[in-house]
């Protein structure tokens, strides 16, 4: 934690009356917060799933605060709406992973922090994707910020990706426009570019050769094109006729396939575009395997700094599908450890790779994977539900990992004693031992956090069914 300050007081530890907190779920986040306030000497009273007589008994005890840790933001907003109901004073930190309901809370509820894990972690997980020498990258709509290390101390800096990554990433956009995907956008584009070729070749043949006025040569081409054959008969041309005819066969193949395309992409996801800023970039990007919270923020952190990426998805049903496409993002539909669908997005010519799924195991196959198509590739692994990942580490050089629970966990303890510390947190920064919490006055501050998960109040699993019913009994 961080050193006393000049009056040799810890502005984190407690000190005067009301030092309890209260610690709302069973996550593993919940469980590590609760550990970390209890090492620096907060009492803790942690409910897995309080009901409202729990709920005012924790109240009675007049706490300094209150976490609502739990894994749904509806359990999240129901919570911290009866807390407020009980208690119109205590401090409330609450995680939401949608924007909307946080932002609600913020408005509706006085002295209520709503955080999300996935916003906290995003800048370290893109930092860590563009730039080997820093911590953590974000824009902070002044222009991109870095935090670099500098002797002892953390420094922010600004940011600029390097010539040649911006040439890069701008030859590897160019690229993707010529270079469709999915089955159905390459349907389209032959479609299109086949039906365009005759156009094109009967529209010169006419204007070069037969001397014909454009205007009249157009429409010429176009009824060969549409089916419908020349204008006119050409006397003493065979081979054009010959050529024409041709065409208008080849061009009801063209038109099936230029059908089926449009057929395709009209009913099915669309998720990547043909032309446009849609289309998947062949280099200098970061591709973002798991498309749930953590990996939707990285890939808008990602494109805020301006860099191309490309999500990739399991499931088609995943509801961060239509919130990708409208922020513009090209999303694969595809499973992340199949090594045939990392080489077609062109890993090897990739900035990084970040497995960011909520299943960890899955992250490390990923992982795995990824080293297999290109074994210098950057990656970046999601870390904080599963010691698989710790195990693993051990045993392979999978990549660079940071815990989103400990980096979230960090947060919410500097949030809950914000106002010992002199004022509240404004972001963290995630290292590879130890998070830093960025005060304000007093830059970032290093910000421990137990190793373990145990805190000996609440035990792991089970915990949204237990909300649930717990809720409905209250």
């Amino acid at each position: 934690m961080d050193e006393a300050d000049e009056n040799g007081v810890n502005p984190a530890a407690p000190a005067g009356r009301d030092t309890g907190m209260v610690v709302i779920g069973a996550t593993t986040l919940a469980r590590r917060a609760c550990a970390s306030l209890g090492e620096i000497g907060h009492p803790v009273d942690h409910l897995a799933a309080p009901d409202d007589q729990d709920l005012r008994r924790a109240l009675a005890a007049r706490p300094a605060g209150i976490a609502v840790l739990v894994g749904d933001d509806l359990s999240a907003l129901r919570y911290a709406l009866a807390v407020r109901h009980v208690c119109d004073s205590v401090r409330i930190v609450v995680t939401v992973f949608d924007r909307t309901v946080a932002e609600q809370l913020r408005l509706l509820l006085r002295d209520c922090v709503p955080v999300s894990p996935a916003d906290l972690l995003a800048p370290t997980l893109a930092g860590l994707c563009v730039d080997p020498d820093a911590l953590a990258v974000w824009d902070d709509g002044h222009g991109a910020v870095a935090v670099r290390p500098q002797e002892d101390r953390l420094v922010e800096t600004a940011w600029r990706a390097s010539a040649a990554a911006r040439r890069r990433a701008l030859l590897g956009r160019l690229r993707g426009q010529l270079q469709p995907h999915d089955a159905d956008a390459r349907l389209l584009l032959i479609g299109l570019l086949g039906i365009v070729s005759v156009l094109v070749l009967d529209w010169v043949w006419l204007v070069g050769v037969f001397h014909k006025p454009v205007s009249t040569a157009f429409l010429e081409a176009a009824r060969v094109v549409a089916g419908v054959g020349p204008a006119a008969p050409h006397a003493g041309h065979p081979v054009y006729e010959v050529v024409s005819g041709a065409a208008m066969l080849v061009t009801v193949g063209f038109t099936a396939l230029l059908t089926a395309g449009i057929v395709d992409r009209l009913f099915g996801p669309r998720l990547v575009g043909v032309l446009g800023p849609r289309v998947l970039p062949r280099s200098g990007h970061v591709i973002v395997v798991g498309l749930g919270q953590v990996g939707l923020r990285l890939c808008q952190t990602l494109r805020q700094l301006g860099v191309p990426v490309v999500g990739v998805e399991r499931e088609p049903t995943a509801p961060n599908l239509r919130l990708a496409r409208s922020m513009g993002i090209p999303v694969v539909l595809a499973h992340g450890e199949d090594r045939e669908v990392l080489a077609r997005l062109g890993l090897g010519r990739a900035r990084a790779l970040a497995a960011v799924g909520s299943h960890e195991l899955d992250n490390i196959a990923v992982a795995v994977a990824a080293h297999g198509v290109a074994p210098d590739i950057r990656v970046v692994l999601r870390a904080g539900e599963d010691e698989a990942i710790a195990e693993t580490r051990s045993l392979l050089p999978l990549g660079l990992t940071r815990d989103i629970n400990r980096t979230s966990a960090a947060f919410v303890t500097a949030q809950l004693t914000a106002e010992r510390a002199g004022a509240a947190p404004r972001r963290v920064v995630a290292g590879a031992d130890c998070d830093h919490v960025d005060l304000p006055g007093r830059g970032l501050v290093g910000w421990p956090v137990p190793a373990g998960d145990d805190c000996g109040h609440v035990s792991g699993g089970g915990e949204r069914d237990t909300v649930r019913s717990a809720l409905g009994a209250g």
